[in-house]
């Protein structure tokens, strides 16, 4: 026989419940809900972007000790940027 549990054993699951039930008697809540969700949604897409495409942020200390050094001066690691031609830049740096 297997065992199963009652609906109300897991805390989120309740938690997921009392929501859905007060979003059906105050439906003015359901954009706050889509709007909170989305804007968290972008900042944690944000946050897992700066902590993979960043040239600041080494993951492999051991292979890659200095990420910063291997960029070429075109490549733009920017989100945004005003007035920039990443394409025309030339290296005006030395190698190491």
């Amino acid at each position: 026989r297997l065992f199963f549990r009652h609906k109300a054993d897991f805390p989120s699951l309740r938690m997921l419940l009392t929501i859905r039930k007060q979003l059906r008697s105050h439906p003015a809540l359901i954009p706050l809900f889509f709007f909170i969700g989305g804007g968290t949604t972008m900042s944690l897409l944000y946050l897992a972007r700066l902590g993979l495409r960043n040239p600041d942020v080494s993951w492999d200390r051991k292979n890659n000790p200095e990420p910063w050094n291997k960029l070429s001066p075109n490549y733009q690691y920017k989100f945004f940027t005003v007035n920039m031609d990443y394409s025309k830049l030339k290296k005006d740096r030395p190698d190491f």
